[in-house]
């Protein structure tokens, strides 16, 4: 109902059969329209035409008022309302960031003293926007004025007509002209291309660039060659840091001081060193082409080509890169080798690390020997100049221990290399391994005892058909967790492979029938857990490092857990978080409990339990001072709350007060602990203990 505006039954509304009295849809609610919808915050009292639709009779008179600001006279003229926007000083303040803020504009009835209706209306700031293309692409009616530089909504306000500037089209911007490349500290221009670049007028001063590289800025003075094309001028920039080899940093455009051309390529300056990182021949060549690098060999330096000083002798000179044929870095250095020993039977892939070992995979092919064996370079495995990965081939029986040795290409000495690591061939053993059993859902820590079992780059340890997933190895042993069982319980034989080599061994491991759970006493804990649990079941003997786990509010809790014997194991209760547990004085269900034993995952959610928290125990301080004062003998009484739990079956927690270091006997009750203590003088300190924790009490 428009007169009271608020939602009745229409025998409620009076003069409900009037036109637009009374609502019963939607499409029939007051709709108010307003003519501008947005107004420049420098505007003062702008008329503004509202179209009111769906309104009854306005003849009586209405006001206008802007959010909270005192209602002016509207002038009404049928269903359509002039109001004037409120002085610049009334307009809202727009947030930071922001280039409008809206202002909610009420249409109040003079006959009923009601809303009628009202709208948003918008203000806005077009000199919040710092550059063109942010001015142009505001939704409101703002103009750029490309020789003042700046955003306004009134486009007389700029210098003169051509400077006014509408479209993101006619904005000056710079334009993507390839990735700009400077050797640092090399002089050079920088040639940018554009768009629309204004001439300077009289008075103006001309185009500077501003480099900005690691907190300061660089000013270049600028060419402007017409509207479309711009060159920094001959200059060097030099960053800091040897060991950074290229640096991408911010570039400007800027006219009369600090007039910035728009960047909506967020063009950027390439500088480069080729000697940073590239200390080798072949580390520099690996170089992108694209920075022009190569290799001074009379310095012994990463350079550019017009940097390498020409020396009497030829080839001390030489200034090497990619573009010359079949270039090639000498004095190739080996640096390590991995592994050191594997087995005659080949198959090792030995991993050779460096300098200068080739700049491409071809020129290792067929040139690698390891211990006077052949070593097949793997092309997957290559890194330009650093890195080469090849296959061992079969060796002789009595193959001695001996280095690496290769060729770049050619077996020239310049370019062999020989490491001093020796590789050795060895055969590998195995002896034992512990434990012998484990559950048939896998997961156990298997410790393989033998010789030489560090050997070669790959090792496979099987348990019937079964991967046993190697975990780490040495010279002396392998540790892998064993993988579920494929044929249930019963023993399997365990074989292993390194590399090319099947290692000899008659060694079975059992698999049993999975650890079972059948009792857990008892079934509850405080909110700080440490409860111990006797956890009775089959087959408990196998499982490694137990723990109990408990679910609660989403959040996961363990604790440890300790094998007694096959059918026993006794556990701590995890203790519940207190970011989780927001009310401390309550009982608690668990939503998950259970047990992790190995890869058992059949006992992660123990199903046949209700596992329960009760409060923590609370005990009050013995007086206010912290100190309490008693006859020799006398009984001390402890109070507090929640000290006996609720369980059922005479639940107790175990407590124990010393005091002083002397235990006394103890009477509890859910809000007392009633001690007699032993006949002592003089002041001592009392200390309880319940579930692990000791606090001092005074």
């Amino acid at each position: 109902m428009h007169k009271e505006n608020e939602c009745s039954r229409k025998d409620r509304c009076p003069r409900s059969d009037e036109l637009y009295r009374f609502a019963t849809d939607i499409d029939r609610c007051v709709k108010v329209i307003s003519h501008p919808d947005s107004i420049a915050v420098s505007a003062h009292s702008v008329p503004l035409l509202l179209e009111v639709n769906n309104v009854p009779d306005l003849s009586a008179g209405i006001t206008c008022s802007f959010g909270q600001q005192a209602q002016v006279e509207g002038h009404v003229n049928g269903n359509r309302v002039m109001c004037l926007s409120p002085a610049g000083k009334e307009a809202p303040h727009i947030p930071e960031g922001q280039d409008w803020a809206g202002i909610e504009l009420r249409l109040n009835s003079k006959e009923t003293g009601q809303m009628v209706g009202s709208t948003e209306v918008k203000f806005y700031n077009c000199s919040t926007h710092r550059t063109c293309l942010s001015c142009v692409s505001s939704t409101f009616r703002c103009h750029w004025c490309k020789y003042r530089n700046l955003c306004t909504h009134d486009p007389s306000s700029c210098s003169f007509q051509e400077g006014r500037v509408n479209a993101s089209e006619d904005c000056p911007q710079l334009l993507n002209s390839g990735q700009i490349l400077i050797p640092a500290g090399v002089v050079r221009p920088i040639t940018l291309r554009a768009r629309n670049l204004p001439q300077p007028q009289s008075g103006q001063r001309g185009y500077e660039c501003v480099v900005h590289m690691q907190g300061s800025s660089h000013r270049v003075t600028a060419l402007r060659f017409n509207s479309t094309s711009v060159q920094c001028q001959n200059s060097s920039y030099m960053y800091e840091g040897v060991k950074i080899s290229d640096l991408a940093v911010d570039l400007s455009i800027v006219w009369n001081g600090n007039f910035i051309i728009d960047n909506p390529e967020k063009i950027k300056v390439h500088l480069y060193k080729c000697s940073a990182q590239r200390d080798s021949c072949g580390m520099c060549l690996r170089a992108d082409r694209k920075f022009q690098c190569g290799w001074c060999s009379g310095e012994g330096k990463c350079t550019l080509k017009q940097h390498c000083t020409p020396l009497p002798t030829p080839y001390a000179g030489r200034w090497l890169d990619l573009s010359a044929r079949s270039v090639k870095c000498t004095n190739p250095r080996i640096t390590e080798v991995t592994p050191i020993a594997g087995p005659l039977e080949g198959g090792t892939l030995v991993t050779i690390q460096g300098l200068n070992l080739g700049l491409s995979f071809s020129e290792l092919e067929g040139n690698v020997e390891v211990a006077g064996v052949p070593c097949t370079p793997q092309e997957e495995g290559y890194i330009t100049a650093e890195q080469i990965v090849c296959e061992m081939a079969e060796a002789p029986r009595e193959s001695a221990p001996g280095p690496v040795m290769l060729c770049v290409g050619q077996c020239r000495p310049e370019l062999r290399a020989q490491s001093s690591q020796m590789y050795s061939f060895v055969t590998p053993s195995m002896l034992a391994l512990t434990p012998g059993r484990g559950p048939e859902s896998g997961g156990t820590k298997v410790t393989v005892v033998g010789e030489n079992l560090g050997a070669g780059s790959t090792v496979t340890v099987l348990f019937g058909n079964q991967t046993c997933d190697v975990f780490r190895r040495t010279m002396s042993e392998i540790v892998c967790f064993s993988a579920p069982s494929l044929t249930g319980a019963g023993p399997v034989q365990v074989s292993l492979t390194v590399d090319r080599a099947k290692v000899p061994g008659s060694l079975a491991f059992e698999y049993i029938e999975d650890p079972t759970v059948q009792r857990i006493d008892p079934l509850w804990s405080i909110t700080s857990g440490h409860t111990t649990l006797t956890v009775t079941g089959t087959n408990l003997d196998v499982v490694q490092e137990p723990r109990v786990r408990v679910k609660y509010g989403g959040h996961e809790s363990v604790n440890v857990c300790k094998v007694l014997n096959r059918t026993t194991i006794s556990c701590f209760a995890p203790s519940l978080k207190a970011e989780y547990t927001t009310d401390q004085e309550t009982i608690k269900h668990v939503e998950e409990f259970g047990f992790v034993f190995n890869n058992v995952q059949a006992l992660l959610t123990y199903n046949n339990t209700s596992f329960v928290y009760y409060p923590n125990p609370y005990l009050e301080p013995l007086s206010l001072t912290g100190v309490l004062e008693q006859k020799p003998g006398a009984p001390i009484i402890l109070k507090g709350r929640n000290l006996v739990p609720s369980a059922s079956g005479g639940a107790r927690l175990n407590y124990t007060v010393l005091i002083g270091d002397v235990p006394c006997s103890l009477t509890v009750s859910d809000t007392q602990l009633l001690c007699e203590p032993p006949n002592l003088t003089g002041q001592h300190k009392v200390l309880h203990s319940v579930c692990g924790s000791m606090p001092g009490l005074g």
